[in-house]
This record gives structure tokens, sequence and C-alpha cells, in this order.
């Protein structure tokens, strides 16, 4: 369990120069198996990469296990630590249909899939007038301002793109330990939390002060049902629309900076991704008109090629439940109120489940069997938490390789070294120049 109070938080940060599992991780699955246990942050974890394991940790949600997080990532979005965080079983219904109404299936059909390839389109155009660009963070602020508009009606050219970043550094502080003197991580990201979470408790106070009819997005709708449902205070309000930031930029920024690296690097991945694209353009009977949901359904290698960058990048460092009653697990027991943490990397990077599992191979996907994908392949969690922002991640994703392919080439500048530590992270930048097509 480490040294006291710090436990093995130090080892757990250091971080492995590849795409791999942690150093930390994989010398404890190799003497332990893979169920061990540690001490990260100052808490008892079972740290698990058994899949059958994981798969019934996430069917028992609510029943032997509750979601949470760690202290330091609690304290950030304003939580009691010590306090259960289970929603009861009403409202996470509530907050789960509200996310499916305005960035579900349906409403990427209705409008919001034409929405993110029309900014995509005027952002490759504006990186394109430039010498070269770093690719992470320029993505990362168009993801951002396309999911605080979609939300809440975002101003990013009022406001300007520096919020991005905040939140960017507040993700680095998912498991860091909590200790809040200057200097440290955790104290830069409550500075960056302090000020995130008054931008939408701003908009909000502006949205139920004002006479205006409201337009209808994600906030609007829990402005408008704050009359009737009580468990709807601004704190809860703020912190359901930080989640939701928090949880969807991150993600596909990494996923996206990650795949970008890689296509560069393979080049007869990208010509059958350039191929398939192009193939949907020809076939187009209006050649002026955006993706179609049908068009986007039929991007069969698309998928593949996401799926893999995905797998690849296991952006979340772990995905984490609590024990609410005892839990018999091999002949050992695990104690209520630990925290297990599933580890996706450890899954999604086993060589037993993937042939060479560092290797960029969107083609495995053709034949991958429905059982192995259900319990080894895990970006957007599972069970009931699985995440609602799913087939969100996958349009935006997809949307932008179709803009890019069918109208730039890139040319990598410098940078790209990777390191998982145990988040996916990119030491130097992926410094890229994209340029336009000829007609």
């Amino acid at each position: 369990m480490g040294f006291p109070l710090i436990g093995e938080t130090i080892q757990f940060f250091i971080p492995s120069k590849s795409l791999d599992v942690s150093s930390f991780i994989k010398k404890r699955m190799k003497k332990y198996g893979p169920l061990f246990c540690t001490n990260l942050a100052g808490r008892p974890v079972v740290v698990s990469s058994d899949p059958d394991f994981n798969y019934y940790i996430f069917q028992q949600e609510g029943k032997l296990v509750e979601l949470w997080y760690m202290d330091s990532f609690a304290r950030l979005v304003g939580l009691d630590p010590s306090q259960s965080i289970t929603s009861t079983g009403y409202i996470h219904k509530y907050v789960k249909n509200l996310a499916l109404a305005h960035i579900g299936t349906e409403a990427l059909k209705d409008g919001l899939l034409s929405k993110a390839e029309d900014m995509i389109r005027t952002r490759l155009h504006d990186w394109s007038k430039l010498p070269a660009f770093e690719f992470k963070a320029c993505v990362s602020s168009m993801i951002f301002d396309f999911t605080a508009t979609s939300l809440f009606g975002y101003d990013f050219k009022m406001k300007g793109a520096h919020f991005s970043e905040k939140f960017t550094n507040i993700v680095h502080a998912l498991i860091a330990f909590p200790l809040n003197i200057p200097g440290t991580t955790f104290h830069k990201c409550l500075k960056d939390q302090k000020e995130a979470m008054k931008l939408i408790r701003d908009v909000l106070k502006e949205k139920k002060a004002s006479s205006k009819t409201l337009e209808g997005d994600f906030l609007d709708q829990m402005v408008d049902d704050m009359k009737n449902e009580k468990f709807l205070s601004d704190d809860f309000v703020v912190f359901v629309v930080f989640g939701f930031l928090l949880a969807s930029f991150e993600t596909i920024s990494s996923t996206l900076t990650l795949a970008i690296k890689l296509l560069i690097e393979h080049p007869l991945v990208m010509q059958e991704l350039i191929e398939e694209h192009e193939a949907i353009l020809k076939n187009r009977e209006d050649p002026n008109s955006g993706i179609s949901w049908k068009e986007y359904k039929s991007m069969t290698f698309t998928h593949q090629v996401i799926n893999e960058a995905l797998r690849l990048g296991s952006v979340a460092p772990g995905i984490l439940r609590r024990a609410i009653k005892d839990i018999q697990v091999n002949g050992y027991t695990i104690p209520a109120g630990w925290t297990i943490m599933v580890v996706p990397a450890a899954l999604q990077l086993n060589p037993n489940t993937f042939v060479d599992p560092l290797a960029f191979n969107p083609w495995r996907w053709k034949d991958m069997g429905v059982g192995v994908v259900a319990k080894n392949f895990i970006p957007f969690g599972g069970g009931s938490r699985l995440c609602v922002g799913a087939e969100f991640t996958k349009v935006l994703m997809t949307t932008f390789f179709h803009v890019l392919v069918t109208n730039y080439r890139l040319t990598k500048i410098k940078g790209g070294q990777i390191a998982r530590s145990p988040a996916l992270t990119f030491g130097n930048g992926l410094h890229i120049n994209i340029s336009k097509k000829h007609q």
C-alpha cells in the first residue's frame, strides 16, 4: 500500500513514454495479476484489468457499487468527498434524458451534425492560413467552443479561447493528491475550476433574470425545469453543465490528436480513409450539401479508425466506483468504502485480446466479436452509466475527418511524442501544417 498517507501516488504518476499501459500498473499486474490493491491520493484502491470482473461491476451499479471520484476531483467540481454522489434513479434518469435530448442521436440528426460541420469547416480554413499550429490546443478550443455553445449558448467570440485551457488543466487533477498549497497542480486547478464554475454560474444567473424567451439549449431546459423540479438548485445545475463540458471535450480532443498523428504516420490507412470520403462526395446528389445521417452511418472504415484511436488512446486513466457493500472476488474481500478503479488501457492494450496491441490497425475491427468488444473495449464506460455522449463524440470525429481529408493535406512539422501518466499526454504538442488541396 506504499507510504503512509500518500500511498503509491508518486509511482502511479511516473509516465511511460509510449501508448502502453503505465509502468506502475504493468509491474503490479505482472506480480499480482489483473486485480491488485494500492493506496492512491490517500485512499485504498483496488485496480482492475480483469474484463469479467469489470463487466460484473458495471452491472452492479446501485447494488454493490456507486459512482465515485477521488477526493481531488470531487472537490474540484464542488462535491463533498465524504458523501455519496450517486443520484437517485429519478435524478439520474432526468439528467440522462436531458442529455440525450440535446446531444443524442435525434439532436444530431436534427441539426447538431450540420452545425458541427460548419464550425469544423471554419476552423480548418482558419488553421490552413497558418504556417504551423499546435493541433491539440487548437482542436481543444474548437471542441470546447462547440460543446459550450450547444450546452448553454457560450459566445466564444466574446469570451475568448482561454477557457478550454482551464478545462484541460482541471483534467490533470483528476487523481492528483488534494494538496491545496501554492505551486501544486491541485492548487492551480482549483483556481481554474473557480473561474470555469463562475462562467457557468454567471450564464445561469443571466438566463434566470432575462425576460427574453429562452432559446431551448441544454441550460435553458434546466432553467425552465427549475420551476417544477426541487432538486434543480443553482449548484446542481452548474455542476451538471460543468461535468458535461469536462467529460466531452478532453476525450474528443485527445483522441483526435492521437488519430491525426497516427494517420500521418500510416499512409495506407490515410489513403483508405480518403478514398471512403471521396466516394461519398462522388455519390452525393448535391455536391454543396453537408453530411447526411445516412452518409455518416455508411462510413465503415472511418468508424474502424475511430475505434482504433479510442482503443489506443484509452484517454480516461481510470473509471471509478466505490463499494457500498463488501464484495467477494477470487477468495478475497473488497471492503465497503474502498474505491475500485477499472483501467481501460489495461483492457484495450491487452495482447491476449488484441494482437500486436500497440499497432495502429483499424482493419482489426472488421471481424471483432461482440463479446470481445463488450468486455474489452470501454472508451465510454459500461453498464447503466454508459456515456450518453458516445454518439456525439463519434459524430464530431467523423465529421472532422470528412472535412479534413476531402479538402486538405497534412504535414507534421514537429512533436507528437506520447506519454501515459496514466492519462494520455502529448508532452511537446503535435505541430502540423494543413494546406488546401488543388481543385
